[in-house]
């Protein structure tokens, strides 16, 4: 048995999650890993960590790699998030990403977005789900490291060729 196999008959939502990961990162094709994240939404919904996007983003490995080149320096308390953001109706879509910087945790400032609290518009009618993975390093920094992390988060993933919004 496989070790994603075992995670799914043991219901350990972190451990699927970590091989699930591993095969992204591995260039898995598309239609298997939606397959797989379905099979371990279903097993271990209430174990799967936050950093698991629920669906295949085909440019989460660049994510992830264009957000390695920043680092935190010092302790403060704002953090980076990006937002899967929506672009189905669009020509550049299917998905785009909005970066933004908050003092809460990135979960509950996205439910503030789509509750209307101080929204960003592309949020509030895109936003799909929080994607933690990529920016998990950059929590806990001082206010001014995140806003010019934030800018020039936003400028790399957009010369990468990402649907970018916020960043500013």
């Amino acid at each position: 048995m496989t070790r994603l196999e075992a995670a799914l008959v043991e219901r350990d939502g972190v451990a699927g999650a970590h091989c699930i990961h591993e095969l992204w990162m591995r260039n898995e094709p598309p239609m298997n890993i939606e397959r797989l994240l379905g099979l371990l939404w279903r097993a271990a919904p209430e174990s799967v960590p936050e950093w698991l996007p629920m669906r295949h983003i085909e440019w989460l490995p660049t994510a992830y790699d264009v957000a390695a080149r920043f680092q935190r320096e010092g302790r403060g308390r704002s953090n980076i998030y990006l937002v899967l953001l929506d672009y189905e109706d669009s020509p550049r879509g299917p998905y785009g990403v909005y970066v933004g910087t908050t003092q809460h945790p990135p979960a509950v400032r996205f439910d503030q977005h789509k509750a209307g609290i101080g929204s960003a518009g592309s949020v509030l009618k895109r936003g799909l789900e929080v994607l933690t993975g990529p920016v998990l390093h950059l929590q806990g920094v001082t206010r001014a490291q995140a806003l010019a992390i934030e800018e020039q988060l936003a400028e790399a993933l957009r010369a990468e060729g990402l649907l970018v919004k916020g960043g500013h």
